[in-house]
């Protein structure tokens, strides 16, 4: 698996709005199911800027996390519905 590096956004004009719809899933859990504490080390300059996000989208930066996730996953499984790959999760 090729390494990825991190590459902060930085000062720059990237602006957009996250879907109300993916904040409330991310947010949210179904009756009675819990949610897994799981441990992503981070630099911290990624951190700071995911907290910069979510400030200005008014959300906590670990939700903005699971949005991204979450948002992935599903680009991945449609991905892998579009080109037939298995992707095992």
């Amino acid at each position: 698996m090729k390494k990825l590096e991190e590459k902060p956004i930085g000062d720059s004009e990237v602006s957009f709005e996250l879907d109300s719809a993916k904040i409330l899933a991310a947010m949210k859990r179904p009756k009675d199911a819990r949610k897994k504490p799981t441990s992503v080390a981070l630099a911290e300059a990624t951190i700071e800027e995911l907290r910069l996000i979510a400030g200005k989208q008014g959300i906590p930066y670990q939700v903005l996390i699971r949005v991204f996730i979450l948002d992935g996953l599903k680009r991945m499984r449609e991905s892998s519905e579009t080109t037939k790959l298995d992707v095992e999760l």
